[in-house]
């Protein structure tokens, strides 16, 4: 065994005792820090880990894994371009479908309102399966959607002050029409057949979807496309397949991965992440050194014990024992405690929040400032784990020297003064 029944027993005497143990207002506030800390910092990487997952999941729902562009501009000859991607076994052993796009930016206006926003032509068959999970639809359903119709976002359909059936006006000036006047910015309306809600402001309140051959006649390319999107089987995957795709096309083509495309926003969430699990530990930090506090007290408090039992013939190391025991177990029951409290509030932070929200009347987690409906939670055991690890290692650390110098205590000098 690890620890004797002596070692045992006078640890958890000390730990009762009301003067300097787990009784005593320093052990109390190391136990409650130790708590605090672990199940704020569960709660937080959780919530961390939601965002990381659910904004990430959504773009990259929108968008392809693997995006192809020329560098001219439009890719004229897409349909051969498909063909040769689906003929290479590394690219086609990992993804799922290869789409084309056509996509440019527009002034939407209506009823006098208007709005920026960015139209994409697709394929509505392809928008149908690669619509993000939980993305909600109204009016016409999306099979049915023809050619010279839009599929308008619930919020930019709000913000347009239009419903179903209503034209939205496109007013893009990168398809300007020349003219004996010059050149003009290319305005056509469209009826608005179906709206949807990604529950991501960002695409709710700016993205037009329309079929491929209408986007194709506003943006004024012709059979052209402006980039193909390739989704994988496996988002973390798309090094092997994106060397294989610039091995395979012709100069002039790029290729880019997600985090290319947004690596601004994935490296703002990592850093985020880092620098929040670093400021949260400071809580577990702080605890730690209570801590310290409180067996350093102990240790002088139980001077005259610790000469007896050295007289008695109690090791140095049974000594050490004893004391890393006591403050130990403040750790561990603070991490346990922590841990089961931060799980549960990060398991159920959507109706928390929801009732702190009822009782305050305000809106704790507006989605023009957060870009999500409701506040996303993913509770990793692994992480979760580490931290609780983490809390019991600082903890058992924290005990070394106050340990050290209760074995290092000469019975003879304190025996000698009492």
């Amino acid at each position: 065994m690890l620890f004797s029944k002596l070692e045992k027993k006078v640890a958890f005497r000390y730990l009762r005792a009301k003067k300097r143990g787990f009784g005593s207002v320093v052990s109390w506030v190391s136990l409650i820090g130790i708590t605090l800390g672990v199940a704020t910092l569960i709660v937080v990487m959780s919530v961390m880990g939601g965002f990381h997952d659910v904004l990430l999941g959504r773009i990259i729902g929108m968008n392809g894994h693997i995006v192809v562009y020329h560098q001219d501009g439009a890719i004229s000859d897409y349909n051969y371009l498909i063909d040769k991607i689906k003929q290479n076994k590394v690219v086609m052993a990992n993804a799922t479908s290869v789409v084309p796009i056509a996509e440019g930016q527009v002034m939407a206006t209506a009823k006098g309102r208007n709005s920026g926003a960015m139209i994409r032509g697709i394929d509505m068959k392809n928008l149908i399966s690669k619509t993000a999970d939980g993305a909600r639809f109204y009016g016409k359903a999306l099979s049915e959607v023809k050619d010279g119709e839009l599929v308008v976002g619930a919020s930019l359909a709000r913000n347009l002050n239009v419903t179903i059936g209503d034209d939205i006006s496109l007013v893009s000036a990168n398809s300007s029409t020349p003219t004996p006047f010059g050149s003009m910015p290319r305005i056509m309306a469209y009826p608005v057949k179906t709206s949807f809600f990604m529950g991501m402001y960002e695409y709710d309140s700016g993205y037009i979807f329309m079929p491929l051959e209408t986007a194709q006649k506003y943006l004024n390319i012709g059979k052209a496309v402006t980039h193909i999107d390739l989704f994988l089987k496996d988002a973390e995957n798309t090094t092997k397949v994106r060397e294989s795709l610039m091995r395979l096309l012709p100069d002039g083509f790029i290729v880019r991965d997600w985090r290319d495309l947004n690596r601004g926003f994935v490296g703002a969430l990592q850093v985020e992440s880092n620098v929040m699990f670093l400021i949260l530990m400071l809580i577990i930090i702080v605890a730690v050194f209570n801590i310290v506090s409180s067996l350093v007290m102990l240790v002088k408090d139980k001077s005259k014990d610790i000469a007896v039992l050295r007289t008695f013939g109690v090791s140095r190391k049974s000594m050490m024992r004893i004391f890393v025991l006591s403050g130990t177990t403040i750790g561990v029951i603070g991490a346990v405690v922590g841990t089961v409290l931060g799980t549960v509030i990060a398991i159920y932070i959507e109706p928390i929040r929801k009732f702190f929200q009822w009782m305050t009347g305000r809106d704790l987690f507006p989605s023009e400032l957060y870009y999500l409906s409701e506040l996303p939670s993913r509770v990793e055991f692994w992480t979760v784990f580490g931290i609780a690890v983490i809390a019991i290692a600082l903890a058992f650390l924290a005990t070394l020297y106050p340990a050290w110098k209760a074995a290092n205590t000469d019975p003879v000098e304190v025996l000698r003064n009492e």
